[in-house]
């Protein structure tokens, strides 16, 4: 089987992420009745970080050991890539070394280098541009809760960052639509979304706007990883766009709200909503450990039947 990467969310076609969904509700389910499933046993996984982690170092670890494989935990302090040997070598060796390898880094540049020169699949497990695995996950975990996805509405509140890149991506291949609300300033830049149908997605000036009417309501912190040095000034520009009951209320009743973790209660939600009934966000970040188990699986053993 060629070799298949995930760096980008529109990496994988529409029914590569259609079974993808249908094997994590498998492996799930495997795992949730204690049923032992090893398809990846002898098979190692290195997961290399040049940024912090919780979620996805605890996510793909665990994941992999759950099917019955091992994991390398690489910081880029630790490593030669931290003291500059060339991201081009560094793919080399590590892919000659392992069966797969999930990065997580700043820029994508550094995960598309390492990639083609890869001999391994390769896993975007975030950039400053793309959060891939995560959007995975939430999309997942609407469907596990409301059913398909296809014609629903994201609302997505707050900085056209990476989640909101990815978002846009899903929207174009699995067909539904996001209405995205931010400050001034903290605009979607085109050239990170690629070439998406205009139909795909309506700007919003006023968040509220953007929220009526959703299906799905989603944000995420204010200040990202790398941007810290603009803390002061994204708090005063982010103000008038915390999530809150008023918001919540003029989405559809059924709405569910989404935030990727870590959050912080009082910024960019309010505990009244992400403590809330609609709130999903445990199952949402639980499913990143089985989302990222079914792609793993994908990527190393191809198409499996039954």
């Amino acid at each position: 089987m060629a070799i298949k990467h995930f760096l980008q969310f529109n990496d994988f076609t529409r029914e590569e992420l259609e079974y993808v969904f249908e094997r994590t509700r498998w492996i799930k389910n495997q795992f949730k009745s204690y049923q032992k499933y090893w398809p990846l046993s002898d098979r190692t996984l290195v997961m290399i970080f040049e940024k912090a982690s919780t979620r996805t170092r605890l996510s793909f670890e665990a994941g992999v050991q759950q099917l019955g494989g091992s994991a390398i935990y690489l910081n880029t302090r630790d490593s030669q890539l931290g003291r500059g040997e060339p991201v081009e070598d560094a793919a080399q060796v590590i892919s000659r070394m392992s069966d797969i390898v999930m990065i997580r880094t700043f820029e994508q540049d550094i995960i598309e280098r390492f990639a083609a020169n890869s001999r391994v699949p390769v896993i975007n497990g975030l950039t400053n541009e793309y959060h891939p695995c995560q959007i995975l996950a939430d999309i997942y975990t609407y469907i596990e809760h409301r059913g398909c996805i296809q014609g629903k509405t994201v609302a997505w509140v707050g900085d056209a960052n990476n989640m909101c890149n990815t978002w846009l991506q899903a929207a174009e291949v699995l067909d539904f639509k996001v209405h995205v609300s931010t400050p001034p300033g903290y605009e979607i830049n085109p050239a990170l979304v690629g070439n998406i149908d205009p139909a795909r997605f309506k700007v919003f000036a006023d968040p509220m706007d953007a929220c009526r009417g959703a299906d799905l309501v989603n944000t995420d912190v204010w200040t990202s990883m790398g941007y810290e040095a603009e803390n002061e000034a994204r708090l005063k520009a982010f103000a008038d766009w915390q999530v809150d009951g008023e918001m919540m209320r003029v989405a559809n009743a059924d709405a569910l709200f989404m935030h990727c973790l870590p959050a912080h209660r009082g910024e960019e939600v309010t505990a009244e909503v992400i403590d809330g009934p609609q709130s999903v966000v445990w199952d949402e970040a639980e499913n990143r450990l089985h989302v990222q188990k079914a792609l793993m699986e994908y990527l190393l053993l191809g198409r499996l039947q039954g």
